[in-house]
C-alpha cells in the first residue's frame, strides 16, 4: 500500500512539474511575441515619419506570414522525425489532420512560431525605406518557410540526428540559430537594395537621424522584457532543479545587456564627446543578442564579459558597416544581430563553465562554435541571395524613385501614419 502511495504522489508530481513547464514555455512565448511591438517601435523611431505606416505593415506581416507558413510547412521542416536530403533538413507525416505536428506539440509550436517570427523580422529594418512591400512579404514567407526551419533542424531537434546537436555547439536560445540567420539575410538584403538617396555623397555617409527616439527606446525596453521570455523559456521547463536554471538563465540575459548598454554608452562617450542615444540603445541589444547563445552555459561573470565585449564590439561595426563597407542599414541590425549573434556564439568557447579555455577547456569547444555559427550565416547568406536575386530580376526589390522620397506610406499603402503633422506642414 505504501509503495502504491508513493507511485501516485511521484506521479502526480511528474502531472504538476510537467503542466508548470507547459505553462512556462506558454508565458515565455507570449513575452517573445511581445517583442514584436519592440521591433516596431524600435524601427519607427530609427527611420523618418513617411515610413512608419510601412514599418509597422511590415512587422505585423511577419508575425502573421509567419504564424501560418511555420504551422503549415517549417515546423515539420525543423522537427520532423524522418530525415530527407541526407539530414539536411526534416519532415513528418501528419498524424491528425493538421500539418506536421500533434498535439503534444502544441505549445512548443507556438514557442518555435515565435522565434521564427523574429528572425524573418530582423530583415525589415535593415532595409526600411527604400524596398517594396511586395517583395518583403514574399521574401518574408519563404524565410519563415524555409531558411530558418532548414537550419533550425540542425541543432534545436536535441537529438543525435542533428548535427551541430552531435558536434557540441552549444546555442542556448538562438544567438545563430535566430539572430545570426536574421542578421546574414538583413546583410545580403541591404546589399541587393542599395542605400537610401541621399545616405552617401561623395562617397560619404551622411547620417538620416531617426523621427522618434522615444519610440526607439521603448522598442528596446519592450525587447528586453521580452528577451526573458525569448532565453528563459529555452529553458523548456519550470520547477525542480530546473527553477534554478531559468532563474540564472534570466540573470544572466539581464547582467548582459545592462554592461551592454553601459558599454556602449562609455565607449560613445569618449569616442564622440557625446552620450549617444541611439547607440547606447543599440549596446543594450547587442547584450542581448550576445547572451542568447551563452545563456545556460556560463555565470553571471562571464555574462557580464561577453555583454561588455557586444556593447563596444557593435559600435566599432554599425561605424564600419555604415562608413567603410558602404551598407546603409538605419537601425543597426546587421551589427546588433548578425555580428553579435556571431561574437555571442563564439565567445562560449572562452566562458562556458563546461569546455570553456577560461575554464581550463580545450580549444575544441572555441572551434565547434566558431564553425557551427559560420554554417548558420553562410546558409542564411546563400539561400537570402539566391531568393532576393530572382526577385530583383523578377519583380524588383527597390520602389522608384519618386515613392522613396515621398515616403512609402503613401504610395504603398495611401495613407500617412502623422496625417496631422503632415497637413500642419502642407499648410
Amino acid at each position: 500500500m505504501i509503495v502504491q502511495e508513493q507511485e501516485a504522489i511521484d506521479k502526480a508530481i511528474e502531472a504538476i512539474t510537467g503542466d508548470m513547464g507547459a505553462l512556462w514555455i506558454t508565458i515565455a512565448a507570449i513575452l517573445v511575441f511581445f517583442m514584436q511591438a519592440g521591433f516596431t517601435l524600435l524601427e519607427i523611431g530609427f527611420t523618418r515619419s513617411k515610413n512608419s505606416g510601412n514599418i509597422i505593415m511590415k512587422n505585423i506581416m511577419d508575425l502573421a506570414i509567419g504564424s501560418i507558413m511555420f504551422w503549415a510547412l517549417g515546423y515539420g521542416i525543423m522537427y520532423g522525425s524522418d530525415l530527407v536530403g541526407g539530414g539536411f533538413f526534416r519532415t513528418s507525416p501528419s498524424d491528425q489532420g493538421y500539418f506536421f505536428f500533434s498535439a503534444s506539440d502544441w505549445y512548443n509550436l507556438f514557442f518555435q512560431t515565435v522565434f521564427c517570427a523574429t528572425a524573418a523580422t530582423i530583415v525589415s529594418g535593415a532595409i526600411a525605406e527604400r524596398t517594396k512591400f511586395s517583395t518583403y512579404l514574399i521574401f518574408s514567407a519563404v524565410l519563415t518557410t524555409l531558411i530558418y526551419p532548414i537550419s533550425g533542424s540542425w541543432y534545436w531537434p536535441f537529438d543525435d540526428d542533428a548535427w551541430l546537436n552531435t558536434a557540441g555547439f552549444i546555442d542556448f536560445a538562438g544567438s545563430s540559430v535566430v539572430h545570426a540567420v536574421g542578421g546574414a539575410a538583413a546583410l545580403v538584403a541591404a546589399i541587393l537594395v542599395g542605400p537610401r538617396i541621399g545616405k552617401y555623397v561623395d562617397g560619404k555617409a551622411q547620417a538620416i537621424p531617426g523621427h522618434n527616439m522615444a519610440f526607439g527606446a521603448l522598442g528596446v525596453l519592450i525587447l528586453w522584457l521580452g528577451w526573458f521570455g525569448f532565453n528563459g523559456g529555452s529553458q523548456l521547463a519550470w520547477g525542480g532543479d530546473d527553477t534554478i536554471a531559468a532563474g540564472s538563465v534570466i540573470i544572466n540575459t539581464n547582467i548582459a545587456a545592462a554592461i551592454g548598454a553601459i558599454a556602449a554608452l562609455f565607449f560613445t562617450w569618449a569616442r564622440y564627446k557625446k552620450a549617444d542615444i541611439s547607440m547606447t540603445l543599440n549596446g543594450a541589444l547587442a547584450g542581448l543578442v550576445g547572451i542568447t547563445a551563452g545563456c545556460g552555459a556560463v555565470n553571471a561573470w562571464g555574462a557580464l564579459a561577453i555583454g561588455l565585449i557586444c556593447g563596444i564590439v557593435v559600435v566599432l561595426s554599425i561605424e564600419f558597416i555604415d562608413k567603410k563597407l558602404k551598407i546603409d542599414d538605419p537601425v543597426g541590425a546587421i551589427s546588433v544581430h548578425g555580428v553579435c549573434g556571431f561574437l555571442g556564439t563564439v565567445l562560449i568557447g572562452f566562458f562556458a563553465l563546461d569546455g570553456g579555455i577560461l575554464y581550463g577547456g580545450s580549444a575544441k569547444l572555441l572551434w565547434v562554435q566558431t564553425y557551427g555559427s559560420l554554417a548558420y550565416i553562410l546558409w542564411a547568406a546563400l539561400a537570402s541571395f539566391i531568393v532576393l536575386f530572382i526577385l530583383k530580376k523578377t519583380i524588383g526589390l527597390r520602389v522608384s524613385e519618386e515613392e522613396e522620397v515621398d515616403g512609402l506610406d503613401l504610395h504603398e499603402h495611401g495613407v500617412e501614419a502623422y496625417p496631422e503633422h503632415i497637413s500642419s506642414q502642407n499648410n
